[in-house]
């Protein structure tokens, strides 16, 4: 009775966060946003894909919010994949210690987990960025079945690679959602593996040029309304370039984050100048690194203000 009540104490001193709070940070429709928490809390794991500067990883935190209820960051994690990663990271493996020899320790997902064992009343939220960077077979093992919407629970316990014996067995509990985040524009990258993708639900963040919220956020923070129109005008016609480029496509569209942080309204030509040479350009030069005419005309049009 003394933890509920301590529970219930932190509570009250938490932000409490609802899906009007998240539609105030984000440029989606009401509609779409159900759909997609929805679907979190159907499938329990879900991927947030698109293209670079869509904000996939500022979402994924709203509507983990959103699914929690509180600005809780204790019933929250996240990490991001590279190609080092590890199942001994994310699950259980044999590290070293200060006197040489190896002890077992637990990964950032295996204690993850326990803690929601303990309080699985609420929702707990585990976000994985770039998840597509790593090797998923290799770091999810076991998981691999255990994080499936119906495999969920105690009575779906086995053993782990590293367990002593057969009685420490692990489970994924019901109230951990999986959010990964991926680059569609990333070229280097595999294809997800097929075992990976029927366990998640797929969902595309789109550029959010032309919605009449991200203008809405741009004039409330003093961006004249000449310029918005430029940003939406230019950069939409570049997306629709891009859209129907038959080597690049709808996956390399140029998100609209890069203009929805540390706006500098006094100097506001200087400021969307310098967005454009110093991140959208390396960009456009990377799309078209075989031809750098078509390249630098797209840019030149871009900077004409």
């Amino acid at each position: 009775i003394k933890e509920e009540k301590i529970i219930e104490q932190f509570k009250e001193t938490l932000e409490p966060y609802t899906k009007e709070n998240a539609l105030s940070e984000l440029f989606i429709e009401p509609e779409k946003f159900d759909i997609i928490l929805n679907t979190l809390k159907r499938k329990k794991n879900i991927i947030l894909q698109g293209s670079p500067g869509v904000g996939k990883t500022y979402f994924a935190k709203r509507l983990a919010y959103t699914l929690i209820g509180f600005k809780d960051k204790s019933k929250l994690n996240m990490i991001q994949f590279h190609q080092s990663y590890s199942y001994e990271d994310f699950m259980q493996g044999f590290r070293p210690t200060e006197e040489g020899k190896f002890v077992l320790k637990n990964g950032v997902f295996y204690e993850f987990c326990q803690k929601a064992i303990k309080d699985i009343e609420n929702s707990y939220v585990f976000i994985i960025d770039e998840i597509n960077r790593g090797n998923l077979s290799k770091i999810f093992g076991e998981l691999m079945m255990l994080i499936e919407t119906d495999k969920r629970g105690k009575e779906f316990s086995i053993p782990l690679t590293y367990s002593k014996d057969e009685n420490e067995a692990f489970y994924v509990p019901e109230n951990v959602h999986i959010i990964g985040t991926m680059n569609t524009a990333d070229r280097s990258l595999a294809i997800v593996d097929y075992a990976l993708r029927r366990r998640f639900s797929f969902i595309d963040i789109e550029p959010a040029y032309n919605k009449q919220s991200f203008s809405d956020y741009l004039e409330k923070n003093s961006i004249s309304k000449e310029l918005i129109e430029r940003i939406n005008l230019k950069l939409g016609n570049l997306n629709q370039i891009i859209e129907k480029d038959n080597r690049l496509g709808k996956g390399f569209r140029i998100g609209h984050s890069y203009f929805s942080g540390n706006i500098e309204s006094e100097n506001q030509t200087e400021w969307y100048k310098s967005i454009i040479q110093t991140e959208i350009a390396p960009l456009i030069l990377e799309y078209w690194f075989d031809d750098e005419t078509q390249a630098a005309g797209h840019i030149e049009k871009l900077m004409e203000i």
